[in-house]
């Protein structure tokens, strides 16, 4: 187990413990169960489909969040640095599975907390419960939002937006693994259309493409043209 003032630096990265005074920390450490885990390169947290009957949270490393279409015609994959909040989301509500599988890149240390050590926490600190529904309320909020933007009017712009709205953060490495074809389907556009958007945008530096594969190394790069 960590040292103990190196924890408290941990939990305070996390955006759920924000706001406790160090008297509250205090007893947060000792009152609440928390896990401790460290994953090699390739170890999987949590599989899309699974009970979501934890948080999992990243305080040390990277990871690959991997999202797959409901009929598999696609998959993106993005690489997220700590801190990181594994889909609180699915914590309550219709459906409580995880819908991405997260996959440690290098060494990653995560921290756990159950479903009942939230709900402990939630009751006895009223920050904690606030950041909880902050973090939910703001993700409904910009998925709400997203049916009501301006369409692209342009392939380029297209295609930054499909990736937008099917990432869960809109910066950083993202990767997509389509077909040309399929991505033409999914943005209404031509095939020949959507080749060149691409290769023009690899000319500048911004994607690189593959067989099936299109990588975009920060995505952030592009989202202010949407």
């Amino acid at each position: 187990m960590e040292r103990k003032p190196n924890i408290y630096n941990r939990l305070l990265q996390i955006a759920l413990f924000q706001g406790l005074s160090s008297a509250e920390l205090d007893k947060v450490m000792e009152r609440t169960k928390f896990g401790f885990n460290k994953c090699s390169d390739g170890d999987v947290i949590v599989r899309d489909g699974e009970p979501c009957d934890r948080l999992h949270f990243l305080i040390v490393g990277e990871m690959d969040v991997v999202g797959t279409a409901d009929d598999h015609g696609y998959t993106i994959t993005e690489r997220l640095h700590a801190p990181q909040i594994l889909q609180p989301e699915c914590l309550f509500g219709l459906s409580q599975r995880h819908t991405r599988t997260f996959t440690a890149v290098g060494q990653a240390s995560f921290i756990t907390l159950t479903k009942d050590e939230i709900m402990k926490l939630s009751s006895e600190y009223i920050i904690f419960q606030m950041n909880l529904l902050n973090i939910v309320s703001t993700q409904s909020q910009k998925l709400l939002r997203h049916s009501w933007r301006h369409a692209p009017d342009d392939t380029r712009r297209r295609i930054v937006r499909f990736m937008e709205n099917h990432c869960s953060t809109p910066a950083g490495e993202k990767t997509i693994t389509i077909t040309m074809a399929r991505l033409a389907d999914e943005i209404n556009e031509k095939r020949l259309a959507v080749s060149k958007a691409l290769n023009v945008m690899q000319d500048d530096g911004l994607v690189r493409l593959g067989r099936g594969v299109i990588c975009f190394p920060a995505l952030e790069r592009l989202i202010g043209d949407v």
